[in-house]
């Protein structure tokens, strides 16, 4: 359908709900697959040979998920076979195949070019690619696209030889020749069954950066990142960060590759990330370009966590996947665990949970208590795209995290072997998990399985007593569970928290009891952490052990003092973190708070930048005005804006001299990736944002120049953002000479669109709505949308702006883009979904439209599902 007669289509049909409970294996299973495509950008032809088998005594007709690729021939066995489409709504072929077994062979014509949903077979800047998770296969043939059929997989490419110079499959090549008229085919064959998702193709004029990797047992793998010509010399981290991923997971989980040839390539235009299909990951160029002119030390970081995290699905994932697409955090739980880990052991552990965490509580937390809610194991879903979450992902890492935590190391490493070793090559569901972690890590975990069925985020109050006569010190514990749509009532979770009291009097972590792992599966309960000749200092939920949200009453002072001498770095940084809150919020309600407390807590903190300056960079940070929110009953979006900047700027006036000297003397090498090198230019654009700030006279000035002297993207982006949120004349002479010196990168230019939309300024809504027209912004590609208006509605009190101007942008945006891209649309509805946590006026503005959202002719049922839930649930 095109866009300009969307206003005259018919309503959609309902969409069928999709229950786990509803489960039954595939009626026909397909084990061979050959696939012979003849390449084209306006066209593409393919031939699909399958070897189908009857599973199970049954007399049922072969069903084939399609969505568009119907065929121009259909054979069984040979035979030229009439088919039928199904009638219950969900696209899909219907063909009788009367014996047990048959070949059945599909041809099908695509159109690459018009693919704007960027799913199945789509054209990209001149190049053919694949993109097939989840139900993106059955858009390139009719099949039976579920993750539970396993298939080996032969794949022919043909096409013109001066457009399509590399053709890549999964698997190997074992063949390759010229064919007329300048053509040339290559044919690869993956020898591991796999289901249709992980199917990928690559065509193209592409460049290789080539280097090898030799396994624990002495195989070599030949290892390519393929690239469009000019971006060669920015893939040299992501080479280097494969490496490091395939040497951590032998030595860690004792995984060796199992292909003789491993090869990635970038896109500009992708949904997701990256793709961890079998043998060819596609990645989105984010997360493999980088260099220091061009990428931030976060994007460095970015790139290799998610290089890690495509390369660990080999086993977590490939060798072992889901059963059903209610299993979606069986691989993607397990493995965001592992790159978490990954990148905690490259860098800086602390900082690294800093940031896991501080993610989940933007994203996850928010989704767990809004209409969005649902559990990290699924019930149900109209659009299986809906469910590639942070609660999937993010919460379903924190799951694993605490079965680790439960089990220990030795035995953790020993159940995940057994998982392996006991599912490979299966199509496994998250109970199978579960079930390998209670037999390999000899540990009972049937309460904790409610962590996988039950929504929300469980809320620990807790209360230490103090007996001054026998110095006992108790900790009294009680958790519950708020309800969530369709689980109004919520049993008591199994909570590991790992507890430690200090003894404030000997001034110093080392007057401390031993640490416990204190297992809260009840609705309360108390434990005994030892004798203290006075009230002790609590140290609870340390590195975050728990995905919980912690109530602890806290004597005066406490606070402080763990910021100063915790000994474990995240409690530390949470204790400071909570020091803010605590302020921010008084003011926020009218009390004055005590400013020259926190100030105090932060200079004590900063005394510690020359060891550690990623961390202090952290800890220094005000907590984000959404995460305020979090904090209150009624969010008042304005009133947090309008504090967290006084307090800003009272901490950035009274530590002047220290900001001043932290961002004048931490200049490093732009090319230096090392972790102090990174830490410290972190902690140079924290000092200079509270410097832009304090109001000082010279800061603009300051900002400026360190914008027009910084050898690379981190110092440059952080003087930009500083005076973005400003007035200074110097603002939009950076903003300028930026996009004069970068508007022909696309990665660059995403961040002149987000820098501006992330602007605290009260014309933020009018200035994206006018990047909305500029000649650079395009609905086409998924990155330039989330950096402009993906940025914009975290943008928390310019989204939320009393006359509703950001409601309408993020609704216009949807509607719009809905006609090209459902999938990248319905991830942009959600920020009108929170409309309950609002006054009544914002409340009225968001929820007229998501009527009007919902109201809009031939919507998907990807943005219908979202603006749907989102306005009733």
């Amino acid at each position: 359908m095109t866009e300009t007669n969307r206003a005259d289509a018919a309503p959609p049909p309902e969409p069928r709900t999709i229950r786990r409970e509803d489960y039954r294996p595939p009626d026909w299973l397909i084990d061979t697959v050959h696939l012979d495509f003849d390449l084209g950008i306006t066209e593409t032809r393919v031939v699909a040979m399958m070897a189908l088998q009857r599973n199970g005594t049954h007399d049922r007709p072969v069903r084939l998920d399609a969505d568009g690729s119907w065929p121009t021939a259909l054979r069984v066995d040979g035979i030229a076979t009439p088919w039928r489409k199904d009638g219950e709504g969900d696209e899909a072929l219907i063909v009788a195949v009367p014996n047990a077994s048959a070949e059945l062979v599909i041809e099908t014509r695509l159109t690459p070019d018009q693919n704007s949903q960027l799913m199945g077979l789509y054209a990209s800047g001149g190049l053919l690619c694949t993109q097939c998770e989840a139900e993106g296969f059955r858009r390139i043939v009719p099949f039976v696209d579920r993750p539970d059929n396993l298939a080996v997989y032969s794949v022919r490419m043909t096409g013109d030889r001066s457009a399509f110079p590399v053709l890549l499959a999964n698997g190997e090549c074992v063949e390759t020749g010229d064919a007329e008229d300048g053509r040339h085919f290559a044919i690869w064959h993956d020898p591991w069954p796999k289901p249709s998702y992980l199917f990928a193709l690559v065509a193209g004029n592409l460049v290789a950066n080539r280097d090898s990797f030799k396994t624990m047992s002495g195989k070599t793998v030949d290892l390519a990142i393929y690239v469009r010509d000019g971006d060669l010399d920015r893939t040299g981290h992501a080479m280097d960060s494969l490496k490091r991923a395939m040497r951590w997971d032998e030595e860690t989980y004792g995984r060796e590759y199992d292909l003789p040839v491993f090869n990635i390539v970038a896109v500009d235009d992708f949904n997701m990330g990256a793709m961890e299909n079998k043998g060819l990951n596609i990645f989105n160029t984010k997360y493999i370009l980088a260099d220091s002119d061009t990428a931030t030390d976060l994007d460095y970081d970015g790139v290799e966590g998610v290089v890690a995290h495509e390369y660990f699905h080999n086993w977590s994932g490939n060798r072992v996947t889901c059963r059903d697409w209610f299993q979606l955090s069986l691989k993607e739980g397990f493995t965001v665990y592992r790159d978490q880990s990954f990148s905690a052991d490259m860098g800086s552990a602390t900082v690294k949970r800093i940031e896991d965490v501080r993610i989940l509580r933007a994203a996850q937390f928010p989704e767990d208590s809004g209409p969005l809610a649902h559990p990290v194991r699924p019930d149900s879903y109209q659009e299986i795209s809906n469910f590639y979450t942070a609660t999937v992902y993010n919460k379903g890492a924190e799951l694993i995290r605490m079965m680790a935590t439960l089990t220990g190391p030795e035995r953790f490493r020993a159940a995940t072997d057994l998982y392996f070793d006991r599912h490979d090559g299966e199509a496994a569901t998250c109970e199978d998990f579960v079930r390998a972690i209670e037999d390999g890590g000899k540990v009972d975990l049937d309460h904790f399985r409610l962590w996988y069925s039950q929504a929300g985020t469980p809320r620990v109050k807790a209360r230490l007593a103090h007996d001054a006569t026998s110095g006992e010190a108790v900790l009294h514990l009680d958790q519950s569970v708020p309800p969530t749509p369709g689980q109004p009532d919520k049993k008591p979770m199994a909570i590991p928290l790992r507890v430690k009291a200090f003894d404030i009097a000997a001034n110093s972590a080392e007057g401390a009891a031993e640490e416990q792992l204190v297992d809260l599966d009840t609705g309360s309960q108390s434990v005994a952490l030892g004798r203290f000749s006075r009230p002790p200092a609590l140290s609870i939920n340390r590195g975050f052990s728990a995905p919980v949200t912690m109530e602890i009453e806290r004597a005066p002072g406490e606070l402080a003092w763990l910021a100063a001498n915790d000994d474990d770095g995240f409690a530390r940084y949470e204790a400071l973190q909570q020091l803010m809150v605590e302020t921010l919020v008084a003011r926020i309600g009218g009390e004055a708070g005590d400013i020259d407390a926190l100030v105090a807590a932060i200079t004590e903190t900063l005394k510690g930048a020359d060891a550690d300056p990623a961390f202090v960079a952290e800890a220094v940070m005000l907590p984000s005005e959404a995460y305020l929110g979090d904090q209150m009953l009624v969010v008042d979006p304005q009133a947090i804006r309008d504090v967290r900047r006084d307090v800003q700027r009272l901490v950035g006036q009274k530590l002047a001299p220290r900001w001043r000297a932290i961002q004048s003397g931490t200049a490093t090498d732009h090319a230096d990736v090392s972790p102090l090198a990174k830490g410290q230019r972190r902690l140079r654009g924290a000092a200079l944002a509270y410097l832009m700030a304090s109001g000082e006279a010279d800061a603009a000035d300051i900002a400026f120049a360190q914008f027009e002297a910084a050898g690379g993207m981190t110092d440059r982006q952080s003087a930009l953002l500083a005076l973005a949120h400003g007035d200074s004349p110097l603002r939009q002479r950076a903003l300028d000479a930026f996009y004069d010196r970068f508007h022909g990168n696309p990665l660059v230019l995403d961040k002149w669109f987000q820098i501006q939309a992330w602007a605290m300024r009260d014309d933020t809504p009018e200035r994206v709505a006018e990047l909305a027209g500029h000649r650079d912004f395009t609905l086409a590609n998924p990155n330039r949308v989330r950096a402009l208006y993906g940025a914009f509605a975290g943008n928390q009190a310019s989204f939320h702006r009393a006359d509703g101007a950001g409601y309408r942008l993020i609704a216009d945006l949807v509607i719009a883009l809905d006609a090209k891209n459902p999938q990248t649309a319905a991830r942009l509805v959600p920020p009108l979904g929170r409309w309950r946590r609002f006054d009544d006026a914002r409340q009225r503005l968001m929820q007229a439209e998501l009527r009007r959202i919902l109201e809009t002719p031939g919507l998907s049922k990807d943005v219908a599902e979202q603006a749907g839930k989102s306005l009733s649930g």
